[in-house]
């Protein structure tokens, strides 16, 4: 039986169309997905992130501890800020990409899919073993509301005196949302500005209804997985289970970035990433466009358009409202660049292989 979030009876008392995702009763869109990725890409949008993971570390040794126990440098975070990071088996494979912000000497946050926090939380508890550092996973006593869009900071400035001027993107600090006290984040998965609000379950309704009462005349809807879906693809933002999972590594999907051999110490997963920096993966994930009006989807092969040989897979794809063309995301062989096609039920349409992201939100 699936999961419901604090704002359940909001969502449906907006027409939601529920859906399970991730073993959690979520909103799938509103009413038009369009209008909602374009009222993100104009406006603002709202949304109900509380199925994400709330883990938090704390004590002298946690950053030494999150080292250890992910790809990253955590340790070296200033208090405040957050950074982009993932946790790897031994053999290299990515069980979850993550953020982690630091929010004071010897407390981190670290933020985990749905799908994965429990694994997550069960991870770090045995990777923090030796280290003075405990792990809590606190989960169910936080929902996270997310106001995202061009027009996010002049909505939440409405609501807060914290200094949303100054906070960076990938930053975070502590502060009051329509009075209630909220950890105020740049961060999203829109490829807008825009900000998360962790906030305590029980004030989950106060937040969402005083942004929504705050955003009606700037154009803020809520909006739903579905075009948080559409946001994220065309902002080239891996999804774990579509770009990432535990039978690929941080240099499959050309984030190799995130690794960082340089630290003190060892970390799970060291021994087989490290041979791996400076070898070129089979496959690289790049962005498709179709020429035509046929969307590639999750899975779909693709091919060689002169003898249909299959060269990749799509991960993810869907019309593109701020191109007018659908788009995807594909593991493809590293030796090819051209004549690709997708496999769309036996048809071969013909796409183009361009850059990631497929959209940048202009300065």
């Amino acid at each position: 039986m699936s999961r419901s979030t604090p704002l359940r009876e909001v969502h449906e008392s907006l027409g939601a169309t529920l859906t399970d995702f991730a073993g959690w009763l979520m909103p799938l869109r509103y009413g038009s997905e369009s209008a909602e990725h374009n009222a993100v890409r104009t406006a603002a949008g709202l949304f109900d992130l509380s199925h994400m993971g709330e883990i938090f570390l704390t004590g002298p040794q946690a950053g030494e501890a999150l080292d250890h126990a992910l790809v990253g440098h955590l340790s070296v975070l200033e208090p405040g800020r957050a950074r982009y990071t993932m946790i790897c088996a031994p053999d290299g494979g990515v069980l979850d990409d993550l953020i982690v912000y630091r929010l004071a000497a010897e407390e981190f946050l670290v933020v985990a899919n749905a799908s994965n926090y429990q694994r997550v939380a069960a991870e770090l508890t045995a990777r923090a073993e030796g280290f003075q550092a405990e792990v809590a996973d606190r989960s169910d006593e936080y929902a996270l509301v997310a106001v995202q869009g061009p027009r996010a900071q002049e909505i939440l400035a409405t609501l807060t005196d914290a200094d949303l001027p100054g906070l960076k993107y990938y930053a975070g600090l502590p502060g009051t949302v329509a009075g209630v006290e909220a950890l105020i984040a740049r961060t999203g998965y829109t490829g807008e500005d825009g900000f998360e609000l962790f906030v305590a379950a029980g004030d989950a309704v106060t937040v969402w209804q005083e942004l929504a009462k705050a955003g009606d005349a700037h154009g803020l809807r809520p909006a739903g997985l579905s075009a948080r879906d559409t946001l994220r693809l065309e902002a080239g933002m891996p999804l774990y289970g579509n770009e990432l999972n535990a039978g690929l590594t941080p240099f499959d999907a050309g984030l190799g970035r995130v690794v960082r051999f340089d630290k003190p110490g060892d970390f799970v997963g060291r021994a087989a990433l490290a041979p791996l920096k400076d070898v070129p993966p089979r496959r690289r994930l790049t962005g498709l466009v179709a020429r035509g009006r046929r969307v590639p989807r999750h899975g779909y092969p693709v091919v060689l358009l002169t003898d249909g040989s299959v060269v990749g897979e799509v991960t993810s794809g869907a019309p593109s409202q701020s191109l007018g063309k659908p788009i995807a995301m594909a593991y493809v062989d590293t030796n090819v660049s051209e004549g690709l096609a997708v496999d769309i039920r036996g048809s071969h349409e013909p796409v183009d292989v361009v850059d990631l992201p497929f959209y940048r939100r202009s300065k």
